[in-house]
């Protein structure tokens, strides 16, 4: 089994991954964040360094996805490769952080890595509104993420709401955290927990 946890910087990902792994007792595989020596020039200098950002991205994902698979294990992932190709990087390009060129040299190599990939059993997207994300992300403390543009996440929002609404490739459960706390508050855990379960083993 397979799940997939999808939202805009600051949402929650990683938390809510680590939540539910300990709940079902699954395997995490979480964002290459730490071990990426992309992302502080990245945010110093987005239109110099989106391209290598992109596809230092998409190797470590499929690097990941292809471990998910070959383990055979129950998985909890942070973040999907798609999220990358239909959100991120349409975004740079749009902002004219990513010139056309290296958008579609990217793009291309997605499709073609896609064609190999199974979706995950359930995708999950976290929603919140643009103050929620930048106090979260004030909380987290990571000095480069201080640095992201508010229209930068404005723009990413709106593109998660668009590709949410279009996701074709299997189940997906939309939780809007603006109007719950599963990190402090148990009881809004179990809410998403029940929802889990509904979807995967048919449980209510």
């Amino acid at each position: 089994m397979h799940i997939a946890i999808a939202g805009n910087i600051g949402v929650g990902k990683t938390t809510l991954a680590r939540l539910l792994a300990k709940h079902y007792d699954w395997d995490t595989h979480y964002e290459d964040v730490d071990e990426n020596p992309y992302l502080d020039d990245f945010y110093r200098d987005m239109k110099a360094w989106s391209f290598n950002l992109q596809i230092f991205f998409l190797h470590s994902r499929l690097k990941q996805i292809m471990s998910i698979h070959d383990s055979g294990k129950n998985v909890i992932q942070d973040r999907t490769m798609y999220e990358d190709a239909y959100i991120f990087a349409p975004n740079l390009h749009s902002m004219d952080l990513m010139a056309t060129r290296d958008f579609e040299t990217y793009f291309s190599l997605f499709r073609q890595v896609e064609q190999l990939l199974q979706p995950p059993d359930l995708l999950i997207y976290l929603k919140a509104s643009i103050p929620s994300l930048v106090k979260r992300i004030q909380t987290k403390g990571r000095e480069y993420e201080n640095t992201i543009r508010i229209d930068y996440l404005e723009s990413l929002n709106r593109r998660y709401d668009t590709w949410a609404k279009s996701y074709d490739l299997g189940k997906m459960l939309i939780i809007d955290t603006d109007s719950i706390n599963f990190i402090d508050n148990p009881t809004d855990l179990n809410k998403i927990i029940n929802k889990i379960d509904a979807e995967l083993f048919g449980l209510f």
